[in-house]
């Protein structure tokens, strides 16, 4: 990362700290345990929908939407959620909160093609919208004024590096939506950072959505092939499969992946999974929810329009305990 996005993270996380499938609910907001949802800001009641390719028991997903919720409560704002692995029903999404009027749009484009005209419809009559976690080098083409995520190509090849550093020769990336941009730039930037050929690195494309087949179809190419001596997921589900599937083939392979829930930060913790590259996810949820409610108050921006990263930082045994403490209060 440049000195001058450096500097617009760390602007961002300071205004953070002073300002303090289908959709599970149909698109509703969320009732809070208090019985309101109201902020103490002074703001009239703004409605943001939150459209995401979030697949139906995908944890890392309740972390992104637990952020946004959080922000939602703080700024008086009504957020409507909604997800699909399918970029059709992500576009449908879209056009469904803009016809229905809303104040606001954040959106993930794991497919830019498919999802982002519906984008641009919203900009160009009016409504702000942003993008968060997918399609960071697509979203200004469809006058979205603002990203938050990591750059999957920069955040795959400090991954790459690393598993240099330590000795790895061969790779298991598997990729579990496939035509997911993101996730073939995650493992292109892999096979960049760890160098050794075009064979170092090898790709396996499973169902996310079938963690039972995703466990089978890694025993099986383990057994075939022990000569990985690492199994890189791309989503915390699919890497505790992993495990399992190292275990079950009997080879000595590590499980390294891009993102964390819960179960994943315990499995770094107890050294089954090795370490994880993290994106933050509840930021990310977080900050383009508030950014939206800053361009409704006052017209402004965070990042000028340009990327904030919220990654890559890794996750592992030197600073487990710390994350570990986060993903139990659902914020990590």
């Amino acid at each position: 990362m440049n000195k001058a996005r450096k500097a617009v993270a760390a602007a961002v996380l300071a205004v953070v700290a002073v300002l303090g499938g289908c959709s599970s609910t149909g698109g509703a907001p969320r009732n809070e345990a208090s019985g309101g949802t109201a902020g103490g800001v002074d703001t009239p009641r703004y409605v943001v929908a939150m459209v995401t390719h979030g697949a139906p028991g995908d944890t890392y997903w309740d972390l992104v939407r637990k952020g946004a919720e959080d922000a939602a409560k703080k700024d008086n704002i009504e957020l409507r959620y909604s997800s699909d692995p399918q970029a059709p029903n992500q576009a449908n999404f879209v056009r469904s909160a803009v016809d229905a009027g809303v104040d606001g749009i954040a959106v993930t484009m794991p497919n830019a093609e498919a999802i982002g005209p519906a984008a641009r419809d919203a900009v160009d009559r009016g409504i702000p919208v942003v993008g968060l976690n997918a399609g960071m080098t697509a979203y200004q083409d469809y006058g979205m004024t603002g990203f938050f995520g990591q750059d999957e190509t920069v955040a795959g090849r400090a991954a790459g590096e690393r598993l240099k550093e330590e000795g790895k020769k061969k790779v298991l990336c598997v990729i579990h939506e496939q035509g997911n941009s993101s996730q073939e730039a995650r493992c292109a930037g892999v096979r960049e950072g760890l160098g050794g050929g075009s064979n170092a690195v090898e790709l396996l494309y499973v169902n996310g959505q079938d963690l039972t087949s995703v466990q089978s179809t890694i025993s099986s190419k383990l057994s075939q092939d022990r000569s990985f001596d690492t199994v890189f997921a791309l989503q915390a589900p699919v890497a505790m499969r992993a495990v399992e599937s190292v275990n079950q083939s009997g080879t000595q392979a590590q499980v390294a992946t891009f993102d964390t829930n819960a179960e994943l930060v315990g499995a770094i913790a107890d050294g089954r999974v090795a370490w994880a590259v993290d994106q933050q996810p509840y930021l990310q949820g977080y900050l383009a929810v508030d950014s939206l409610w800053i361009a409704k108050r006052n017209g402004g921006t965070l990042g000028g329009g340009r990327p904030v990263y919220t990654g890559p930082s890794f996750v592992d045994a030197t600073n487990v305990d710390k994350v570990e403490e986060a993903a139990k209060a659902g914020m990590r």
